[in-house]
């Protein structure tokens, strides 16, 4: 869908943020506009007894992601597993707090600094070109397909994985991502997705680290993201072959959830604003706020969970032990106390306080590398393309973890 200013509010007895329906078939941000003037605090009845509270504002947000000795991850971070207790919970990045989360995160991000990743970027940019290379064939070119591939590229290099194996994992990525997504379901049910994503997976990276025990490579700790979590020291131990296993997991994800979205939300908002597209085409100096403000514009990653610490106030409403808070992004990047006309995609928008990446210890490890892949994805499209017109029906992830179009059929004018 096209993001448009929301025409009106939404009655809030009627909203329905864990329905992944609302974010593939509504209008989410008109439920989001309506609680951050109404209920910028709002708590969520489940019809099983469950329920938990929303923030929608941007200060809100950041300070429920950022404030770990308040809110957790580590009981878990997706509205999915909702009151319960995520079994990698301390053991992997994502769903552990610091001190622990810090000296896991640390020595992997060494890895994925940008002095770090300048080798990687000729790859990387054969890569991107290779997955564009259809686009201006003349036939019908399907943008959602191909971005949703796009991090996969990124992390596979990262990470050393066979281009083979590509395919399989951004299917199980997916899955995991979207387990009501129909398109991408097994066994008839979300939970059975979910429950073979993890198996495929996890076995999948059980496998890698098998590998490379049998074959380590002389500079196993400074090979891939996979060797430099085999060999890291937590608390003076290493990490079990499950928390490796766990963390590989996590990494993948996190990668997947992102970089393609953004281009896909942004091409298809432009394409209703044509002199934005070209000023940011040909306008270098446009090329990184352009794609900051793409970030804030699509907010590929939908939502964090986090668990009270203790009984907390925020903006009166008092949030008690245990309750489950999830922050907004996608909200927190339309607030109309931080961005000046929000619903207006601006590629020259400054200030931009956007976190499309994330806020606090959990802000996205890979953001250096999907900064770099966007600017390259960008870079080569502009270069290409003159035109994008629509060749079919748009069709969004149902889930209300990503953000993504995994159908967007394109015609396309090259560049001449």
């Amino acid at each position: 869908m096209r993001i448009t200013v929301p025409e009106s509010a939404v009655p809030v007895q009627d909203i329905d943020l864990y329905d992944p329906r609302t974010f593939s078939e509504g209008d989410p941000h008109a439920i989001w506009r309506t609680l951050r003037h109404e209920e910028p605090v709002f708590w969520q009845q489940l019809p099983d007894g469950r329920g938990f509270w929303s923030v929608t504002k941007h200060d809100d947000v950041c300070r429920v992601l950022g404030d770990h000795e308040s809110f957790t991850s580590s009981r878990g971070a997706i509205l999915k597993m909702l009151g319960t207790p995520d079994p990698a919970g301390g053991r992997q990045m994502a769903v552990s707090d610091p001190p622990r989360h810090t000296h896991v995160r640390r020595p992997l991000y060494q890895l994925m600094t940008p002095s770090a990743l300048r080798p990687q970027i000729p790859k990387i940019h054969a890569a991107v070109r290779k997955l564009l290379a259809p686009m201006t064939s003349g036939d019908t070119w399907d943008m959602g397909v191909a971005m949703t591939a796009l991090p996969m590229i990124v992390s596979g290099i990262l990470m050393g994985l066979p281009e083979e194996d590509y395919p399989d994992l951004v299917r199980s990525g997916l899955m995991t991502v979207a387990p009501d997504d129909e398109r991408f379901q097994v066994g008839g049910s979300a939970e059975a997705t979910l429950h073979q994503a993890h198996h495929d997976l996890f076995a999948y990276f059980a496998a890698q680290v098998r590998k490379r025990r049998r074959n380590p490579p002389p500079d196993l700790a400074d090979s891939d993201l996979i060797g430099r979590l085999m060999t890291l020291r937590v608390e003076g131990s290493r990490l079990s072959e499950g928390e490796i296993v766990s963390n590989c997991y996590s990494l993948l994800l996190g990668a997947n959830v992102n970089t393609g979205h953004v281009v896909s939300a942004a091409i298809l908002q432009l394409m209703d604003f044509p002199e934005q597209y070209e000023k940011w085409a040909t306008d270098e100096s446009l090329l990184k706020p352009g794609i900051r403000e793409a970030l804030r514009w699509s907010s590929p990653v939908v939502h964090f969970l986090r668990y009270a610490v203790e009984d907390v106030e925020v903006r009166g409403r008092k949030i008690r032990k245990d309750d489950g808070v999830v922050a907004w992004i996608p909200s927190a990047n339309r607030d109309e106390d931080v961005f000046d006309d929000p619903f207006r995609f601006d590629v020259g928008r400054r200030p931009n306080r956007e976190i499309g990446f994330g806020y606090g210890p959990h802000r996205c490890i890979g953001a250096v590398a999907a900064q770099i892949t966007l600017e390259l994805t960008f870079q080569e499209i502009f270069a290409r393309v003159e035109r994008f017109e629509q060749a079919g029906e748009v069709e969004h992830l149902v889930s209300n973890f990503t953000a993504g179009i995994k159908h967007f059929p394109v015609k396309v004018t090259a560049r001449r």
